[in-house]
């Protein structure tokens, strides 16, 4: 199986991936029907970069995946010379694929003096040689507008949809949103899987303290319920713990955890374990090792998404449909199952 699939006459896609996560790239590449190009990629001494691809990138559409996980900084600055080097290669167009964009979070100035890096990485993707950024999910979805092209934001909605819908019951279901500024997402959570009801937990977030929040109450009846949380990303847990304290308290029969980004770092697992959630649902935008499962947690892979994307892409034809659901063909599963 070539490395390169051949499109129209005068189309060629190459797909290569950094050191971060290359199983996932390799769930992508099987998704396509072809191969991973083969890259030499390692560090030196003094923690310089090195990366060539073995095989020639010259008119090929390609698709740089890296996933930003932790060593964030490392994996970035690995994609950003990647970058580099197929623009000298001569490649026709480099798409950025980045399941989880790094710096997200820090999409707008809180206080005096702090920098927007959300914007600071796309613009360094674009000076790098990035004609094109696909991701899932961006914190916010405005930051589409901080990059100087086409950026195709893709949701994991539909796959973490198609799970919930069949091992949660719907009779009594509500969707909570963790904080106001997910109501919009939760809406249309409820919305899909028939207009269940829907809560907000009100909290407060302490810009001066990362991954600091408090909640404050609960807007809309959840007892007896069984509440499944939708948020963007879980890192340290501690406020979406505290958000199924918050609902156990007020009379939730159930609770169930909905994140498309598991950072879960430092303390996260062991906060997850003991915060009496029923279920963990995420999926693999980032890699969660097996010292990171528990047994009530479930990841979905993102592999058919971002193939789906992908090849939407190369054939220069609209994503807007996989907003809907992804192609017969493309199915994700539960990489834990």
């Amino acid at each position: 199986m070539s490395a390169i699939l051949e499109g129209k006459p005068d189309k060629r896609l190459a797909l290569v991936t950094g050191r971060a996560y290359p199983q996932l790239a390799q769930e992508v590449a099987e998704c396509l029907g072809t191969q991973v190009l083969e890259t030499t990629a390692y560090d030196f001494a003094n923690g310089e970069m090195y990366v060539r691809f073995t095989e020639p990138v010259r008119g090929a559409d390609v698709f740089v995946l890296q996933c930003h996980t932790n060593p964030i900084n490392k994996w970035i600055m690995e994609q950003l010379i990647m970058i580099d080097a197929l623009k000298r290669a001569s490649a026709t167009s480099i798409t950025v694929v980045a399941p989880f964009l790094g710096y997200s979070r820090q999409d707008k100035k809180h206080q005096g003096r702090e920098p927007i890096t959300a914007r600071l990485v796309f613009d360094l993707f674009r000076a790098a040689g990035a004609d094109r950024l696909v991701t899932v999910d961006l914190h916010a979805a405005q930051e589409q507008g901080f990059f100087d092209g086409p950026v195709d934001h893709l949701t994991a909605t539909p796959v973490l949809l198609d799970y919930v819908r069949s091992h949660v019951p719907m009779d009594k279901a509500t969707i909570v949103s963790p904080d106001a500024g997910r109501i919009k997402v939760s809406e249309q959570w409820a919305a899909k899987l028939g207009n269940l009801p829907l809560a907000f937990i009100h909290k407060t977030r302490d810009t001066t303290r990362p991954n600091h929040a408090t909640a404050h109450g609960i807007i809309g009846d959840v007892v007896g319920r069984d509440c499944v949380v939708v948020d963007d990303m879980i890192d340290t847990a501690g406020t979406i713990c505290e958000a199924v304290r918050t609902l156990r308290e007020a009379g939730a029969a159930s609770v169930t955890l909905v994140a498309t980004h598991g950072l879960l770092s430092g303390p996260a697992v062991d906060r997850l374990a003991g915060c009496g959630a029923r279920e963990i649902i995420l999926t693999d935008t980032v890699p969660i090792p097996d010292s990171k499962r528990l047994p009530n947690m479930t990841v979905l892979s993102v592999a058919p998404l971002l193939a789906a994307g992908i090849r939407s892409v190369f054939e220069s034809r609209s994503v807007t449909h996989l907003l809907e659901g992804l192609p017969s063909d493309m199915r994700p599963r539960n990489i834990y199952a």
